[in-house]
C-alpha cells in the first residue's frame, strides 16, 4: 500500500479513510437510521487491523454521536489513527442544525469536539460548509489560530469551491480540500482538481461509492424500503429514473471488480483514486463486514482500459 502526504502538512495517509457518517445514528435529519455502536467500533478495529490510518467525522454526525462512538473506539485499541473532524454545523436544545462560522462558536466547538474525542489534538480540523459565506473569512482565522495555539495540527476545508479557496489561503495555507466525488458527481474536474494541484492541496473526496449505490448491494427493491429516517430515502439518486441508470454502472463495476476478485464498491473507490489530484477517498463503513468490503481499495487500481470501460458506460 502506498501512502501520500496531504497537502503541505506531515501527513502521511493511506489511500481509503473511515467515514464515520452514518455512525453518528438516528435522530437527526441528515441521519442514516438507527446504528449499532459495537458495530461501528468493531467496523473501525477491523479497518485499522487492515492498514488504513485515518478517520474523518463531524461534531453534527449524530449530534455529537459520531464523535463519542469514535472515541471510544480509539480508547480500545493500540492503533492511533489521525482523527479529521469538522466545524460549522451546530444545533440548539431541540436538535435544530443552524450554521456559524464566528469565532466563539468555533472555539466553543473545538473544545466540544476534543471532549467527545477525548483527545488532546486533532489532526484535521476542517470547515464542514462555507456556510453563511459572508462569515468565511472569519471562520478561517479562527482555525488559523487554533493551528498556531497547538488545538490543531492542520486545517482544512470541505465543500468549497475555487472562489472560495481563494479568500482562504489569502488568510493562512489551506492543507486539504474534501469535496464530494465519484462517478455520479464529477463537477469537482473541471476546476477544483486542476487549481487544488496547482496549488499542492490534498484533495479527500467523500462519498466515492455513492451513499451506497455502487456498492453492488443496492437495488430497486431496497431502495424502496429505506426507513424514512434514511435521508437517502429522500434522494433523487435513490428514485427513478436516475435509480436504474445507477444500478447499471453499480453492474458494470461489479463485472470489472470480479475480474480482480474485488467488490463492485472497491472499484468504485479505485475510479476515484484514478487522477493523482485526488490523494485519498473517505469511505463510510457500519459494520465489520462493510469494512471486510472495502479494504481492497487500498491497492486495488482500475487499468487504462477499465478506466474505459466504465466512461463507456457513464456516457
Amino acid at each position: 500500500m502506498t501512502k501520500a502526504l496531504l497537502g503541505g502538512s506531515d501527513l502521511s495517509i493511506s489511500p481509503i479513510g473511515i467515514g464515520a457518517w452514518a455512525m453518528g445514528g438516528a435522530g437527526y435529519k441528515f441521519a442514516w437510521g438507527a446504528q449499532s455502536d459495537d458495530d461501528s467500533i468493531a467496523a473501525i478495529h477491523r479497518a485499522l487491523d487492515a492498514g488504513i490510518n485515518w478517520i474523518d467525522t463531524a461534531a453534527v454526525y449524530g449530534l455529537g454521536h459520531s464523535e463519542e462512538v469514535v472515541g471510544k473506539a480509539l480508547r480500545q485499541t493500540s492503533h492511533r489513527p489521525y482523527v479529521f473532524t469538522k466545524c460549522e454545523r451546530v444545533w440548539n436544545a431541540d436538535g435544530e442544525i443552524s450554521k456559524s462560522l464566528k469565532a466563539e462558536s468555533i472555539r466553543r466547538e473545538v473544545e466540544a469536539s476534543l471532549s467527545r474525542l477525548q483527545i488532546e489534538t486533532i489532526d484535521l480540523y476542517q470547515i464542514h460548509w462555507p456556510e453563511p459565506e459572508e462569515d468565511v473569512e472569519e471562520g478561517w482565522s479562527t482555525l488559523a489560530e487554533l493551528k498556531a495555539e497547538g488545538k490543531v495540527r492542520n486545517i482544512g476545508v470541505c465543500n468549497f469551491n475555487v472562489d472560495q479557496l481563494k479568500r482562504a489561503e489569502a488568510i493562512a495555507p489551506v492543507t486539504s480540500l474534501q469535496p464530494p466525488y465519484s462517478m455520479l458527481r464529477r463537477g469537482i474536474e473541471a476546476e477544483i482538481l486542476p487549481y487544488c494541484e496547482s496549488r499542492g492541496i490534498g484533495v479527500i473526496g467523500y462519498s466515492p461509492m455513492a451513499s451506497g449505490l455502487l456498492t453492488g448491494s443496492m437495488s430497486v427493491e431496497r431502495a424502496a424500503k429505506l426507513p424514512a429516517d434514511d435521508w437517502r430515502s429522500r434522494s433523487e439518486e435513490f428514485q427513478e429514473p436516475k435509480l436504474s441508470r445507477n444500478l447499471k454502472v453499480a453492474a458494470k463495476l461489479g463485472e470489472i471488480g470480479a475480474r480482480h476478485g474485488r467488490s463492485a464498491g472497491e472499484t468504485a473507490i479505485a475510479w476515484t483514486l484514478r487522477l493523482s489530484s485526488v490523494t485519498a477517498a473517505i469511505v463510510g463503513i457500519r459494520t465489520p463486514a462493510q469494512a471486510d468490503g472495502v479494504v481492497g481499495a487500498l491497492e486495488f487500481r482500475l487499468s487504462a482500459d477499465e478506466i474505459s470501460e466504465v466512461e463507456a458506460v457513464l456516457s
